[in-house]
């Protein structure tokens, strides 16, 4: 198995994924309502943060690569994150699936399940003592 040399590994400042948006103006609002910040970048792609962490939406859409596209959120407050989502209704603001509360998983997370308005996936995880007590 070969290894990047640590002194390149100490040189990766970000590792963000391109997230697809079949509307991007409507995407773009969709993530600053649930609480990320929009730094534009051009035209087509912007630079979506949440804290420390961001990903980059782009206005591209397949909607094959959509509809596998899976976003994953480790959080601390499950709870204050649940309740947070659900007070935004934003199933019939931004008409996508309703969202799957809190569930213990078979691999050891508690996920609550929400897609974006291009039908991106987002798990919102914790451990299970820091979810739902």
């Amino acid at each position: 198995m070969s290894r990047v040399p640590s002194d390149l590994a100490g040189t990766v400042k970000t590792l963000r994924p391109f997230v697809p948006a079949k509307d991007f103006e409507i995407s773009k609002q969709f993530y600053v309502d649930i609480g990320f910040a929009v730094e534009p970048l051009g035209d087509s792609i912007a630079a979506m943060h949440i804290g420390s962490h961001s990903f980059l939406l782009q206005n591209y859409y397949v909607k094959e690569w959509a509809d596998n596209f899976v976003m994953h959120m480790f959080v601390d407050d499950l709870d204050a994150w649940w309740e947070h989502l659900t007070s935004l209704n934003l199933a019939s603001r931004y008409g996508v699936r309703s969202l799957r509360a809190p569930k213990l998983q078979s691999w050891g997370l508690t996920v609550a399940f929400m897609f974006d308005p291009a039908g991106v996936l987002w798990h919102i995880a914790a451990s299970p003592a820091k979810a739902m007590a």
